[in-house]
């Protein structure tokens, strides 16, 4: 399976440059590829934290390792990079598809802490890559729903506690962009928030990549602000029209302007944001939400993101 397994040594050689070394508070870090490594098994696995087996070493530094790069933006930093070696290759189609998936929250994940997110630690002289002061910023930044429960991006619904995920994904199945929210949510909502998070940045010189050359997606995003979006952009877009907003443009005759275009051989690449969606499910501890934060969830679901792009 592609959740299962270490990194491979060309996977390291990826990641290795950009993880920090030291850092002033406890000096030189433990062994990133062996935290990492069990990263990746209670990814596969969904197990609780103290179940890790030992070969992992203490679970409580694995554990706070994932805290901390969920809250700094250290695992969207490395999605980030490994997507901008992916397009200077010319490996990204981006002819993309939006969609949301909507995930079961275990009862354990409910009644998490109040407390902010932990602050990144200052990095020393020896760190390969500082953290940006808009990294911490954005991961401070509150999760869209709220407060209490609503704020750890958990909903409620007949099912008990549900949450979403909303992402895009480029033509070759592979998460572009995350956005986590409660799981009563609605697509549409969430439509630009996806949108504005695609950002792969360039190797060289020049401004990171944000535009796509179209955008596929479900009735559920057939509305006039997402289309007024995609054409102040520049984006061409297929999306079907809701059969209501169709009557009431023929009931108003030559007064409801023209139908919006839709191509229906493009609208059939839209299958591989739900392969993607599947993909992203492989890994138990995204397909069921047992992190209490929201924050985590998102971490949680950037590593497996990463772990995709890594491997495919």
């Amino acid at each position: 399976m592609l959740s299962r397994g270490n990194l491979t040594d060309g996977e390291w050689a990826v990641l290795e440059p950009l993880l920090p070394m030291t850092n002033s508070r406890c000096g030189r870090w433990r062994d990133h590829r062996q935290v990492i490594n069990g990263i990746i098994h209670r990814l596969s696995t969904g197990c609780q934290w103290r179940k890790l087996p030992e070969r992992f070493g203490p679970w409580q530094t694995i554990h706070k390792r994932h805290m901390l790069w969920s809250a700094d933006g250290t695992g969207e930093r490395l999605l980030q990079h490994v997507q901008a070696v992916a397009d200077a290759e010319g490996g990204i189609d981006w002819h993309i598809n939006i969609d949301s998936t909507s995930i079961r929250a275990h009862q354990h994940a409910a009644g998490a802490p109040k407390d902010p997110p932990p602050a990144p630690p200052r990095a020393s002289k020896g760190v390969t890559q500082r953290f940006s002061s808009r990294a911490r910023a954005r991961a401070l930044m509150p999760i869209p729903g709220g407060g209490g429960a609503a704020g750890e991006a958990l909903g409620r619904s007949r099912g008990g506690l549900t949450c979403k995920i909303h992402l895009s994904a480029d033509g070759k199945c592979r998460p572009l962009s995350l956005v986590v929210t409660p799981g009563q949510r609605a697509d549409c909502t969430q439509f630009e928030t996806v949108m504005d998070k695609i950002r792969v940045p360039r190797l060289g010189m020049g401004r990171p990549r944000r535009r796509p050359d179209s955008v596929g997606a479900d009735k559920a995003y057939s509305n006039r602000v997402i289309r007024s979006y995609l054409r102040r952009r520049g984006i061409r877009h297929v999306i079907p029209e809701k059969s209501d907003i169709k009557s009431a443009r023929l009931r108003r005759g030559s007064r409801g302007g023209r139908p919006a275009h839709f191509d229906k051989i493009r609208y059939k690449a839209r299958n591989t944001v739900e392969r993607a969606i599947n993909k992203i499910k492989q890994f138990r501890a995204v397909a069921t939400r047992y992190d209490k934060r929201g924050y985590v969830f998102l971490g949680t679901v950037t590593a497996a993101a990463l772990l995709i792009w890594l491997r495919s």
